[in-house]
């Protein structure tokens, strides 16, 4: 254990050897661990190492990213994805994969968020949780990041969050519970940024109270590459790998504290054996994994991600019938399929969508003609591109333009939602021109449809599909898959209409969380707000029913729902089972609903299936900030299935017994407080009743809702205003305790 070792050989234990590995101690049996990027790949560096994706690093493959899995809305697909990159990184000798990310998208304008999957913490923590027990049922560690509150790239070494309590319970912290306590994983990495003013990697309230204490996290907390400020501060904090290594530096800190009584060598101890039950994932690399079966898997997994936006007059899919097709755009032929940044892979090979569609065209006695459209790079002339994509769609049956976003990156926020005006230009003069338009997109943050939606027909969110999503493109497009992919974020109108509109990205080293709770689908359909296409949303190429909605109460605070899902179309499909919750119970103010339980069912033509889906007490449960615990208020709740988190196709109201919660009675506590308490409040009103006259009492009586005016008033200070014996005062004190 620790005893055999010299303080400062438990020290080097605990910061990088170099750039991704940890220091090895081989005399006493301790090897040396590599940790490397991913999530949606592994960025194996052997030769300069970089945290920026600049530098060159092993060929490996590259799944669909968080943003499109986040899509998929299917546990099985995650799964999936972690799995195959667990076993590249067992082939590579990697000890510990960095991700998954889970943060919240709070803001389409986020840089990052094509690492993350959701606005929503349910749908983004049930995905990450099978992610990480997939991939480390392979042998290697998962590292969930970015441990929190991290929403944006602009000053993103330095911002502070500036988050509420509940919000962060709420929001922003639930992801990484249902991680910490579902899957276990490895290590969490803090993030950069301050929360409330303190750094993430020396918050000891958010690494020890609640990762730890709270939910029992056992694994090892390691800080993101370059994360650390004050390496003692950070360890007494939780923190127990600081990564990368800076030659022993802040090694000598620690010693140094641990000599002068800063720093209890028992903090040390705890890391450092934290770090040998993280070396036990080590194994030798094989170098070894199969390159082709992986990008068929990558390809599979890429169609099941893609949500089909709209489809009018049945556009898509391309029959045998359409005889002329006309690919227009760059990203066909110049496929955008991830973003940049530490996440960027090395791929093994990538598919263009124009190759795969002449293949399957090809093999249906289609013909199939080009067209740049424009250049993603500013080069060439937009008009002589554009005038060629025109004529070009005026010749075909239909004309398939892909549109996007030319590069979203890590450390860089958006400015807007905007696709390139070019593009826009495009796609408008190939809807006036061809009789049938569909647009492919492909972009790591939603983009804005506006100025050209309507002029199409059919509209495919293609998001980052990673190096076969050329592949899954025409696979959807040409019916061969069916699209089942719903958003797991909004897609506004507006820029100005998103909730955080007016607080992000912050000023002077502060963004104010304004909004609250009320992030995403919970902010427009609160206050009523439209959108282009709501959380949830997706269209299919058959159709389904959902009904029979049974709402089963299963104790104080918990559930079941099941519904019955029908496949009326004629084609197989999956279809996603939406349940939200929707109540007024309480003292704070809740979201009109809230996504509370899904899953994703596949159904054969004419197939039904009875579908149920437990609600447990978190399902119904708020924050309550003083009770400093999660609180079901007693009351009506609306269990509704929804066909989107707009549209409710079923509901059931159901009434909670909920937690009785009575509250401590004290002089500070407020009067409002003291005629609630049902035990003490009708003592109370006895004893201020007491000394009055008849008339006196009824008057009293009938001006009961002047109580209002002081409700807010503490007891110490409503004492001035009325006459209680002190003995009754102290008596009521303890009847309230």
């Amino acid at each position: 254990m620790s005893d055999e070792l010299s303080l400062e050989q438990k020290a080097s234990l605990l910061s990088g050897r170099d750039f991704w590995s940890t220091e090895p101690i081989e005399e006493a049996g301790v090897p040396s661990i590599v940790l490397t990027d991913g999530p949606h790949g592994i960025r194996r560096q052997t030769g300069d190492a970089d945290h920026l994706g600049i530098n060159e690093s092993l060929p490996a493959t590259c799944f669909p990213p968080a943003v499109a899995v986040g899509s998929s809305w299917d546990a099985e697909i995650a799964a999936r994805v972690g799995a195959a990159v667990g076993r590249e990184a067992r082939a590579f000798g990697v000890g510990v994969v960095l991700g998954p990310g889970v943060n919240i998208k709070r803001s389409p304008l986020c840089g990052r968020n094509f690492e993350y999957y959701s606005e929503d913490p349910l749908l983004s923590g049930v995905l990450a949780s099978a992610h990480v027990r997939a991939l480390q049922a392979e042998g290697p560690g998962a590292s969930v990041k970015h441990f929190a509150a991290n929403n944006q790239e602009t000053d993103r070494m330095r911002v502070s969050a500036d988050v509420d309590e509940r919000t962060l319970r709420e929001i922003y912290l639930p992801a990484f519970e249902r991680v910490v306590t579902e899957a276990l994983p490895a290590t969490v990495m803090s993030s950069y940024n301050r929360i409330n003013g303190v750094y993430a990697s020396q918050n000891r309230w958010l690494l020890t109270e609640v990762l730890r204490e709270q939910w029992g996290f056992d694994g090892a907390v390691v800080s993101d590459w370059g994360g650390v400020y004050d390496r003692v501060a950070a360890l007494a904090a939780g923190l127990d790998l600081q990564m990368p290594g800076n030659g022993g530096v802040d090694d000598a800190e620690v010693v140094r504290a641990v000599r002068d009584g800063e720093l209890d060598e028992a903090v040390v101890d705890q890391s450092v054996r934290r770090m040998r039950v993280l070396a036990e994932r080590v194994s030798p690399a094989t170098g070894e994994f199969d390159a082709e079966a992986h990008h068929a898997e990558a390809r599979e997994l890429a169609a099941a991600c893609a949500v089909l936006l709209k489809n009018d007059r049945a556009t898509l899919p391309i029959t045998e019938r359409t005889r002329r097709i006309a690919v227009i755009g760059e990203f066909a032929a110049e496929p955008r399929y991830q973003g940049g940044g530490s996440s960027r892979i090395n791929a093994t090979r990538v598919d263009a969508a124009l190759q795969e569609i002449q293949v399957l065209a090809g093999s249906r006695g289609q013909t199939v003609a080009y067209a740049r459209g424009y250049a993603a790079d500013g080069s060439g002339d937009p008009l002589e591109l554009r005038e060629q994509a025109v004529r070009a769609a005026a010749e075909a049956d239909i004309a398939v333009v892909f549109a996007g976003v030319a590069e979203e990156s890590e450390g860089v926020d958006r400015e807007h939602l905007d696709l390139p005006a070019d593009q826009v230009e495009l796609i408008r003069a190939v809807a006036a021109a061809a009789p049938r338009t569909v647009v492919v997109l492909s972009n790591g943050g939603v983009v804005s449809l506006e100025g050209w939606h309507d002029d199409v027909d059919a509209i495919l969110e293609g998001w980052l599909l990673g190096q076969a999503g050329g592949g899954a493109l025409a696979d959807l497009l040409f019916g061969v898959a069916n699209p089942s992919g719903r958003l797991a974020e909004t897609i506004p109108l507006r820029l100005e209409d998103t909730p955080a509109y007016l607080n992000f990205p912050g000023e002077q080293g502060h963004a104010r969380y304004g909004e609250g709770v009320m992030v995403g689908y919970r902010y427009y359909e609160t206050v009523g707000r439209a959108v282009r296409y709501p959380f949830g949303h997706g269209l299919s190429y058959t159709v389904f029913t959902t009904g029979d909605l049974k709402v089963t109460v299963t104790g104080d605070d918990t559930a079941t729902a099941a519904v019955t899902v029908t496949n009326t179309g004629d084609r197989a499909g999956g279809h996603v089972v939406q349940v939200y919750v929707a109540t007024t119970a309480g003292p704070v103010r809740r979201p009109a609903r809230e996504l509370r339980a899904f899953t994703k069912v596949f159904l054969q033509p004419g197939e039904s299936r009875r579908v149920e889906l437990a609600l447990d007490r978190r399902a119904f449960a708020y924050y309550d900030v003083e009770l400093g615990r999660w609180t079901v208020a007693a009351g009506e709740y609306a269990v509704q299935i929804g066909q989107d988190a707009s549209t409710v196709v079923a509901e059931q109201t159901i009434t909670l017994t909920g937690d009785v919660i009575v509250k401590a009675l004290s002089l500070d506590t407020p009067v409002g407080d003291w005629f609630a308490h049902p035990v003490v409040g009708p003592e109370l009103m006895r004893t201020l009743m007491a000394g009055l006259s008849e008339e006196q009492a009824r008057q009293a009586e009938e001006q009961a809702e002047m109580l209002q005016m002081v409700a807010s008033l503490p007891m110490r200070q409503f004492l001035g205003f009325v006459s209680i014996p002190e003995e009754a005062l102290n008596r009521m004190i303890a009847m309230g305790a």
